[in-house]
């Protein structure tokens, strides 16, 4: 019987020190840690936890939202691991999912989280909508590729620099990198830059 705990944060940048010491009083054997949304399932960490468990383990968790962002989705996790046998303890809500009153809670808090997220990403709507009425929206500025990068660019297109890197060097996500790179291609295929 292992304790194993789930560590999510939402972004690379937050960081996840405060949870992982909420678990140092658990014994914890093994430790799944992601930074990555929590809007779906799709996440390695999580699913190579729930493969990792076994019948008579518990599962930590700071809390509910840890593991899902939605009534549904945290309500389906929480009944395959029950179907195999694995306990899950949330340290904020002080719940343990193996208990009657610790699944009738579960589903509660769930509904309630979801509920109050709706609210937000409504109020949040709103605002911007406001805002965009007000003329003070404008939206996500688009980042500028920099100066060097043809250069950049060219190393690129050498196998100098792997992508990875150049948005290392760019500062930039993958996506925004793939725009840029879609666009000095075009140039290049066009005349325009050589």
């Amino acid at each position: 019987m292992a304790n194993v705990a789930y560590i999510r944060v939402s972004t690379v940048e937050q960081n996840e020190g405060r949870q992982r010491e909420m678990m140092k009083a658990y014994n914890i054997d093994e430790t799944f840690t992601e930074k990555l949304s929590g809007k779906d399932m799709d996440r390695p960490q999580l699913q190579a936890m729930i493969k990792f468990a076994r019948k008579g383990d518990t599962i930590y968790i700071e809390s509910f939202s840890r593991l899902a962002r939605n009534t549904k989705d945290l309500l389906t996790l929480i009944d395959e691991m029950t179907a195999k046998g694995i306990k899950v303890i949330s340290l904020k809500e002080g719940l343990d999912t193996s208990t009657p009153s610790g699944k009738l809670m579960l589903t509660m808090i769930g509904a309630i989280a979801e509920f109050e997220r709706e609210n937000m990403l409504e109020r949040q709507r709103e605002g911007i909508a406001l805002a965009k009425k007000e003329g003070k929206y404008k939206g996500r500025q688009e980042k500028k590729a920099p100066d060097n990068f043809l250069s950049l660019f060219h190393d690129y297109q050498t196998r100098k620099l792997t992508k990875v890197k150049l948005a290392e060097i760019c500062g930039v996500s993958r996506p925004v990198l793939d725009k840029w790179i879609a666009e000095h291609e075009e140039k290049v295929a066009n005349g325009v830059l050589f």
